[in-house]
């Protein structure tokens, strides 16, 4: 357990009383507060100036206190403590509970200082600490005995000799700091100090009252007492005679504490396993999260939902971690311990809420992909009929009156298949691109390409075809339509380009080759051309033979460019297990 400490502002109180609050370094309030006592403590509890001072000293208290931040408010049963712990403190004149006073102060400081990275507010509270347990072993517990005289040194010393420590806090500079330092008070050590310092004061007062001996010597014998006490602790901490030692025991007793924690983990990772939409997830985390012992209510907001379960305490943390904010609302004030441990879990959650909302993303991205990967597919096979429309409108038009049976002939054989083709366009273009294409006969589909491209002076080449083999035509034509477009738009820049297109068998399967010998394919295209789209000089989208290449890897074929050289470019089509 363990207390927060945030900046004490001074906005509460509006005017100059408010800006001279808000302008006094804490190491100031600290040293005043540390002379008010000083004062109240050399006149005499009894004394009317001492009670004034002591009032003084209460005010100050609370403008340096690290239980409270300047900015909270303060309900009703908190300002009652204070007034009564005020009016007690001043009224009551007691040397008691001046005593227990000072040890809730030096607990306070001691507490205090593990988590002060400032070296100069760490040397000011450690001449604070040093200040209040020698006042309170040098002045304060004497007076506890009546019959104890205070020689003249000591009263000396306690006297002037302890303002040293003070007046040095008002000149220490503790750097660019403002206001109280973001470091917590662990409330632990504060309680173990406290028990420490009321042992040694009531064991030198019970050694004293029972022996009828010195102070100093029965301080003296509770010092060692208390050093024997923390030694066999330390010692029966970590044994190395086999016992397990009480520091597992109690360490199995903290970790206790955090099998909630675990239980909500586990929980987590399950409704992040069931829930795929990040905003239900959220909900539905954060309404689990609710029921941890610790929490009252939890608030969450995101970019497309917000809202809170549970109930709305005067103790909310707010944490921020994936494009997710909670507000966690706790029945007290975290400590570090339980704040880092909200950290933790906030964190996480935000770890979850953001794979989630990457999921939806890539999901999304993945849906467009396949989109624009159809289209690209479908605007090239409309794009390749619209080719062979045109070659066929260049034959009729460049056709003789004698040429009118020949003609008629290509038309009977090449609209019918450019029917056919458009129509399987049209059926992927409403069910989708189909992994299944129809095999052709190959000597059939190859006589068909020659006829399409009869008018274009292209070199057909090919071997024995064995009658009878099939081949899936829809792929030979998308990747020959591709490859021989491009080639003739290489001609249309450069006229006496020659074109070959050849198709053999190797006992195994078809391969499919296309050449010219124009220039080479640069190498920073030839490296993506197969991979992923390119820029395309040409009229297409330059996604051609990307589409294409894909195309035969779902059909077990591969396509590459064989050799890429000035004079000699030739692409080829084959079965992937026939490749080297």
């Amino acid at each position: 357990m363990s207390i927060e400490i945030s900046p004490a502002s001074g906005k509460a109180s509006p005017g100059k009383v408010s800006q001279l609050i808000a302008s006094r370094r804490q190491e100031q309030w600290l040293a005043l507060m540390l002379l008010t006592l000083h004062g109240a403590l050399v006149l005499g509890l009894k004394d009317p100036l001492a009670r004034a001072l002591l009032m003084t000293h209460f005010g100050l208290f609370l403008l340096w206190q690290p239980l409270w931040s300047g900015e909270q408010n303060l309900v009703a049963k908190q300002v009652a403590l204070v007034l009564i712990g005020g009016a007690v403190l001043v009224a009551a004149g007691n040397w008691w509970l001046m005593a227990l006073w000072i040890s809730m102060l030096f607990s306070l400081i001691g507490g205090d200082m593990p988590g002060i990275k400032n070296v100069g507010q760490r040397i000011a509270s450690l001449l604070a600490a040093v200040y209040l347990l020698s006042i309170l072993l040098m002045w304060v517990v004497p007076h506890l005995f009546t019959d104890q005289t205070i020689p003249d040194l000591v009263l000396a010393i306690a006297s002037y000799g302890l303002l040293v420590p003070v007046l040095a806090i008002l000149f220490i500079r503790a750097g660019n700091v403002e206001g109280k330092p973001g470091h917590s008070l662990d409330s632990f050590y504060s309680m173990l100090l406290f028990a420490l310092v009321v042992v040694l004061v009531l064991g030198s007062f019970v050694i004293k009252e029972v022996s009828h001996g010195n102070y100093v010597l029965a301080l003296t014998q509770t010092l060692f007492a208390i050093a024997l006490f923390l030694v066999t602790i330390s010692w029966l901490w970590d044994p190395r005679a086999g016992f397990a030692g009480i520091g597992q025991i109690i360490s199995r007793y903290f970790l206790s504490v955090g099998v909630p924690f675990e239980r909500w983990m586990h929980s987590l990772a399950a409704i992040a396993g069931q829930e795929s939409d990040p905003d239900k997830f959220a909900i539905l985390a954060a309404h689990d999260m609710a029921t941890l012992p610790w929490v009252s209510g939890v608030g969450w907001r995101t970019a497309e939902s917000s809202g809170s379960v549970g109930e709305q305490t005067n103790f909310p943390t707010e944490f921020e971690s994936g494009g997710l904010a909670l507000t966690l609302y706790t029945r007290f004030s975290p400590g570090p311990s339980l704040v880092l441990h909200i950290r933790l879990l906030t964190r996480l959650l935000g770890d979850y809420y953001e794979n989630k909302i990457r999921a939806v993303e890539q999901r999304r991205n993945a849906y467009l992909q396949a989109i624009y990967e159809t289209g690209s597919r479908l605007t090239h096979d409309v794009k390749n009929l619209l080719q062979s429309m045109r070659s066929l409108c260049s034959a009729v038009e460049h056709s003789e009156q004698g040429d009118a049976e020949a003609v008629r002939v290509l038309m009977q054989r090449q609209l019918p298949q450019i029917a056919q083709r458009l129509q399987i366009t049209l059926d992927k273009l409403g069910n989708g691109v189909r992994d299944f294409v129809e095999p052709a006969d190959a000597m059939d589909w190859w006589q068909a390409l020659k006829q399409r491209y009869a008018h274009e002076v292209v070199e057909f080449s090919d071997t024995q075809l064995p009658a009878g083999q099939m081949l899936p035509a829809e792929l030979f034509d998308s990747v020959c339509e591709n490859l021989l477009q491009n080639a003739l738009h290489k001609r249309r820049l450069k006229s006496d380009l020659s074109i070959s297109a050849s198709l053999a068998w190797n006992g195994s399967g078809f391969v499919l080759m296309v050449c010219d010998d124009g220039e080479a394919v640069s190498d920073s295209v030839a490296r993506q051309l197969f991979a992923s789209p390119v820029s395309s000089s040409a009229v297409g989208l330059g996604v051609g033979l990307y589409q294409a290449s894909r195309f035969a890897q779902k059909h077990n074929y591969v396509l590459r460019l064989l050799t890429n050289e000035t004079g000699k470019v030739c692409f080829e089509l084959a079965l992937a297990q026939d490749m080297p």
